[in-house]
């Protein structure tokens, strides 16, 4: 089947041709007309198969027919993440370009005046971030009462990174009278309940079985320990004939610390992650496109959609933790038929994420030996258990058989002669206004300076209370230096100015 038996028009197919395409896809084949027709598709197939084209190439025929006004575009397109929402403005441009159709990328991280000037002049076709897409109809800048098609890509995606309350609030201001794309590399419950909600009647096409590689990759995994993952990667980029290759961290702190790594080893490498500037992110996707960097390290924003032609190499320098990661991730290489190669560095505790990434994708991966480095195997859930228990037990051991602090010992209290206390006693009876005098007096004849008091020793990170002090203890107040009017006396409350 060519494109021509699928209904687009001379201007597309003309496009198409100069794109050097001459056969669609399955997933092609069968959405092409669907679309065409008007009715609402459910679509889900493998990455790399063709489904971003799988929609785009009737878009245009559709809105061919038709003029957009502004501030209201006819079409509107939702991506996951900047670089997605990029690929498919740029495929839109291939394929459109003997149209006069008007587009317009609203992603964060670009000028909102920039955007703004675009939706003033009319766009036909809307491509934007749900974050974005919410501020500017927030501001007043778009108006939504005119979008004929509406289309949800990468949907799996969108519920991963926890975009589906917006895609619900945005699907709630578009018209009730629209022709709505649903499109997915995996199909989960939870999507499935988004199809039925957003979906009239659709038309379900599925051409690979949900979450499956393309069969052109060659799989293959090596078991180290976590302090030779490095040494292995550097041995598989050496022994391997690798053109250029994708290498795929869990956190975006790994993806800086391998960059630096390789770049030391002399690799030509860069890094993507999603807390880089747009900027940054833009450029060093274009350079590794370019060839200008041969490896580029990454998280799992590259993992979704990112359409390099030629790419030799995918290798997770993590094991995923959610198995259809795996899939995508892979789906990077191998793709419009070519043929590919992904490597995976699986230490002993992922053995149940790698388990989990047999049992989706329906076969175990071939365990491949690294020359110099051990090759341990995957722990069993038990024995981590076991051995986690028992790291508890020594960490518990360790605190009840602590040493008790060295503390000073207590001098003792110097005595006091009672011949002293039975003068300080009479001279109170005697004058009873000089009674606290008195025992200051007694303290400082006796004991001396008030530093000389014995003290418990309270360090400064003991936090325990202090105890309550003995009712017999000798209390030091102003020490030698008492302020002048507490040795005045009181004047009773009836007495005059000049009694006193």
């Amino acid at each position: 089947m060519n494109f021509s038996d699928l209904g687009l028009g001379p201007e597309v197919l003309r496009a198409v041709e100069d794109a050097g395409y001459t056969q669609p896809t399955p997933i092609q084949q069968q959405a092409i007309p669907l679309v065409l027709q008007g009715r609402d598709v459910l679509g889900c197939a493998q990455t790399g198969t063709g489904k971003t084209a799988g929609f785009t190439l009737p878009m245009i025929e559709i809105l061919g027919k038709g003029r957009a006004r502004a501030r209201m575009p006819r079409s509107l397109i939702l991506e996951p993440t900047r670089e997605l929402a990029a690929q498919v403005a740029e495929n839109f441009e291939v394929y459109g370009k003997h149209h006069k159709l008007n587009m317009a990328l609203l992603i964060g991280g670009e000028s909102f005046g920039d955007q703004v000037k675009r939706l003033d002049r009319g766009v036909d076709v809307l491509i934007a971030t749900p974050g974005r897409m919410i501020d500017l109809f927030e501001r007043g800048n778009i108006l939504l009462s005119d979008i004929k098609i509406f289309v949800i890509d990468e949907a799996d995606r969108m519920l991963d990174m926890g975009f589906i309350p917006d895609i619900e609030r945005i699907a709630g201001l578009l018209p009730k009278m629209r022709q709505t794309l649903f499109f997915s590399a995996t199909m989960p419950p939870e999507i499935r309940r988004l199809a039925d909600a957003f979906l009239m009647n659709p038309k379900e096409v599925t051409v690979a079985p949900p979450a499956s590689p393309a069969t052109t990759v060659t799989q293959a995994l090596a078991i180290i320990h976590r302090d030779d993952k490095r040494k292995a990667l550097r041995h598989l980029l050496r022994t391997e004939e690798v053109k250029n290759a994708f290498i795929f961290c869990n956190r975006k702190k790994d993806v800086g610390v391998l960059h630096r790594s390789l770049e030391k080893h002399g690799f030509n490498a860069g890094a993507l992650h999603g807390d880089l500037p747009q900027s940054v992110r833009t450029e060093t996707l274009e350079a590794f496109r370019r060839g200008d960097i041969s490896l580029l390290v990454c998280s799992d924003v590259a993992a979704r959609g990112i359409d390099i032609q030629g790419v030799s190499h995918v290798f997770n320098f993590d094991i995923p933790i959610h198995a259809e990661d795996y899939v995508h991730r892979i789906g990077r290489t191998g793709r419009a038929g070519r043929s590919g190669r992904a490597f995976s560095l699986a230490t002993p505790e992922d053995g149940k994420h790698v388990a989990d990434i047999a049992k989706l994708i329906g076969k175990d991966i071939p365990v491949i030996p690294v020359d110099g480095l051990d090759q341990p195997g995957f722990e069993d859930v038990e024995d981590r258990r076991h051995r986690r228990g028992r790291k508890d037990d020594e960490r518990a051991r360790g605190r009840t058989e602590r040493p008790e602090r060295a503390r000073r010992p207590e001098r003792a209290a110097p005595k006091v002669e009672p011949v002293e206390v039975e003068r300080a006693a009479a001279a109170s009876r005697q004058d009873p206004g000089r009674q606290d005098l008195g025992r200051q007096d007694l303290g400082r004849q006796d004991l001396g300076r008030h530093d000389q008091t014995p003290r418990p020793d309270y360090r400064r990170d003991d936090r325990r209370r202090r105890p309550e002090m003995d009712d017999d203890e000798t209390v030091v107040g102003f020490g030698d230096h008492v302020p002048a009017f507490v040795l005045r006396r009181a004047r009773p409350a009836s007495a005059s100015m000049e009694e006193v």
